[in-house]
C-alpha cells in the first residue's frame, strides 16, 4: 500500500486540491492508504483533545473526497508547532509521500510557499508534493515532467519516484528534460541529451520500470524552461531534485528548485 500523509489547515480549496492529487494517484482506489492530518497549533489556543476532526471544514472535505475516490483514509487531529507535528506523522505512519497545500497572494498568480511548507520541505528525507490551488491532475495516463541536473543521484532518486507510484507503471508518462544553460544565442554549440550522463540514468532507469519515456533536451534560462515544458506537455506535476547541505541532513533548496516552487501553476515534487 502506497502511504501518503496530507496535512491540511483550514483553507477548504487548498485541502480539496490536495486531496484531488492523492485520488489521481495511479490506481489510487485500490493501492493507496492516506492519513490527513489537521495540527491545532498554538495559536489556536487550544489542544488536540479539544479539537473534534468533523469541526474542521477543510479536513472533512479532503477526508470525505478522498473516499469518495475509493481511498482508504485516516482521519487525526494533533498539536504543537505545525511542522513539528507533521514530520512526526510521517514517521510515525511511514509516509511514501507528503501532499502539501501551497498558499496564494490574493490577485497574485505565485504561489507563496507558507513557513510551514518549507519547514517540512527541510525537515523530511520522504518525497514532498507541493499542490497549490492551480491545475489539477486531468484523466488517463499520469503525465510528469522530470527535469534533472547534472547530479546522477539526485536524478536516480527522481526516477525512483516516479517508478514507485502506486499502480502499474505502464500508466505513467515522463519526460526527462535537461535545459543546457544560456545556450539559446545565435551560433550557440550544439548539445544533445546523450551528453548529460544524469539524464540518460534517469531515463534509463525509468524505461527499465517500465515508465514510458519522452527524452527532452533545451536551452536557455532553466526554471523558464522547467515551466514552458510543463505548460506545453500539459503534465499532471513536476518532479524535481532537492539539494542537500553537505554534512547537514537538510534540503536546501536551490534558485532553480525554488524558482519553479514559487511559480508553477501545477504541483511540484521534491524527491531528495
Amino acid at each position: 500500500m502506497y502511504r501518503v500523509l496530507v496535512p491540511v489547515d483550514t483553507n477548504t480549496n487548498r485541502a480539496r486540491h490536495q486531496a484531488q492529487y492523492v485520488a489521481r494517484l495511479p490506481d489510487a482506489g485500490s493501492t493507496v492508504s492516506a492519513t490527513v492530518l489537521y495540527v491545532a497549533t498554538p495559536e489556536t489556543f487550544a489542544t488536540a483533545d479539544e479539537v473534534s476532526f468533523s469541526a474542521v471544514d477543510a479536513a472533512v472535505a479532503a477526508a470525505d473526497d478522498l473516499e469518495a475516490a475509493g481511498v482508504t483514509v485516516d482521519r487525526r487531529v494533533d498539536d504543537g508547532r505545525a511542522s513539528r507535528a507533521i514530520v512526526d506523522t510521517i514517521e510515525e505512519v511511514d509516509a511514501d509521500e507528503v501532499v502539501m497545500g501551497g498558499r496564494k497572494r490574493s490577485g497574485v498568480t505565485t504561489v507563496l510557499l507558507g513557513s510551514t511548507v518549507q519547514d517540512v520541505l527541510c525537515s523530511t528525507e520522504r518525497p514532498v508534493t507541493v499542490t497549490g490551488e492551480g491545475v489539477s491532475p486531468g484523466e488517463g495516463p499520469r503525465r510528469v515532467l522530470v527535469p534533472v541536473d547534472e547530479s546522477e543521484t539526485r536524478a536516480r532518486r527522481q526516477a525512483a519516484y516516479v517508478a514507485g507510484l502506486p499502480g502499474d507503471p505502464s500508466t505513467v508518462e515522463a519526460a526527462v528534460f535537461y535545459v543546457f544553460r544560456h545556450q539559446d544565442y545565435e551560433g550557440a554549440p550544439p548539445h544533445e541529451f546523450d551528453e548529460v550522463d544524469s539524464a540518460v540514468a534517469a531515463a534509463d532507469d525509468l524505461e527499465a520500470a517500465g515508465v514510458t519515456v519522452e527524452r527532452v533536451d533545451e536551452s536557455g534560462e532553466v526554471a523558464r524552461r522547467i515551466l514552458g515544458a510543463a505548460e506545453d506537455r500539459g503534465v499532471d506535476g513536476i518532479v524535481m531534485g532537492g539539494r542537500k547541505r553537505s554534512g547537514v541532513q537538510k534540503v536546501l533548496l536551490g534558485s532553480t528548485v525554488r524558482d519553479v516552487l514559487l511559480s508553477a501553476e501545477r504541483p511540484v515534487t521534491l524527491t531528495g
